[in-house]
C-alpha cells in the first residue's frame, strides 16, 4: 500500500511539474513583446527614409531623400551608412541618386528604389553599377529580394507590384490602394497596403492577414516564425502574431516622430527606425 501511495505522489508531480510548464509556455506565447531603446543616431542624416541591416559587413544602409519632397528628381539623394552602435560612418557613402527609399541586397550588389529605376550599387566599391528603369513609374518605394536574386519593388503612385528577374521587369499586380511595404520571406511574398497586411497566393490573388494599421503602412519584417513587425510613417510600429492578431508597441504620432521603413537584426532582434524629417535613426530591442 504504501508502494501505492509513494508512486501514485510521484505521478501527481509529474503531471503537475508539466502542467506547470505548459502553463508557463502558453503564458510566455500570450505576453505582447515590448521595445527597449537601444542607441538613437546623431541627426546627421538628410532625411532618411530606409533602413538596411547588412549582416556580413555589419553596418546598416540608409537611403537620403534629402528634401521636403519626397518624388522628385533633385539628385541629392544618397545612401549612408551607420555602425551598429549607431555612429555615423558616413552620411553619404553613395551621392547622386533622386529620390531613394527602398533597398534590398544580393550577391554583393545594392539594389536601391530610385522614383522610376533600380539602381544597383556594387557594396565593396560603394560605386553606382547601374540602373534598371522601370517603364511608366515614377513612385518605387520598397524592396525585397528572394533568395534566387528575384526583386520585388512596389510602385506608390501608380499603385502597382513589379518583379524584376535578369533585368526583365514584370507587373505583378496593379489597382492597389497604397502598396508600400514588400517582404519575400520562405517562398511568400508579403504586401502592405492601405493598413493592411496581406499574403499573395500563387493565382496573385491577396489573403488579408490583418488590418487596421493607420499611418501609412510602410516597412515590414520578419521576426520569427510567423510573427512580423510593421512600420507606419506617421509613427506607430505593429507587432503581428501568429494568429494574425497586432498589437501596439509604440505610437509617437503626437510627437510628429515618424517610423519609415524599418530594418531588422533577427539575431540580435534588433529594429532599426528611420525617423525622416528628424534626420536619425533609432535602434530598438524586442523583448
Amino acid at each position: 500500500m504504501r508502494l501505492i501511495l509513494f508512486l501514485g505522489v510521484l505521478f501527481l508531480a509529474a503531471c503537475g511539474g508539466s502542467s506547470d510548464k505548459k502553463t508557463t509556455e502558453q503564458a510566455d506565447s500570450a505576453k505582447t513583446p515590448e521595445l527597449v531603446l537601444k542607441w538613437e543616431s546623431d541627426s546627421t542624416l538628410k532625411v532618411p527614409e530606409s533602413v538596411l541591416f547588412d549582416k556580413a559587413a555589419q553596418v546598416l544602409y540608409v537611403s537620403n531623400i534629402d528634401g521636403t519632397e519626397p518624388w522628385k528628381a533633385d539628385g541629392k539623394g544618397s545612401i549612408g551608412k551607420v555602425g551598429l552602435d549607431g555612429k555615423v560612418i558616413a552620411a553619404e557613402w553613395v551621392s547622386g541618386l533622386q529620390g531613394p527609399k527602398g533597398m534590398g541586397m544580393f550577391n554583393g550588389k545594392l539594389y536601391v528604389a530610385d522614383l522610376g529605376n533600380i539602381v544597383v550599387i556594387d557594396i565593396a566599391t560603394g560605386k553606382i553599377e547601374k540602373s534598371i528603369p522601370i517603364e511608366g513609374a515614377t513612385g518605387l518605394n520598397d524592396i525585397s529580394i528572394d533568395p534566387n536574386g528575384v526583386v520585388y519593388v512596389t510602385e506608390m503612385l501608380s499603385k502597382k507590384l513589379y518583379k524584376v528577374e535578369n533585368e526583365k521587369v514584370e507587373l505583378v499586380l496593379e489597382n492597389l490602394k497604397r502598396p508600400n511595404g514588400v517582404l519575400a520571406h520562405e517562398n511568400e511574398i508579403y504586401l502592405l497596403d492601405d493598413g493592411g497586411f496581406y499574403k499573395m497566393n500563387a493565382d496573385k490573388t491577396l489573403t488579408l492577414i490583418v488590418d487596421g494599421m493607420e499611418g501609412g503602412t510602410d516597412g515590414i519584417e520578419n521576426v520569427q516564425g510567423n510573427e512580423f513587425i510593421v512600420s507606419c510613417w506617421e509613427g506607430a510600429l505593429w507587432y503581428i502574431k501568429a494568429d494574425g492578431s497586432k498589437h501596439l508597441l509604440m505610437d509617437t504620432r503626437a510627437e510628429k516622430r515618424s517610423t519609415a521603413d524599418i530594418g531588422f537584426d533577427p539575431a540580435t532582434k534588433t529594429v532599426y527606425v528611420p525617423t525622416f524629417f528628424r534626420n536619425t535613426v533609432v535602434a530598438y530591442e524586442i523583448k
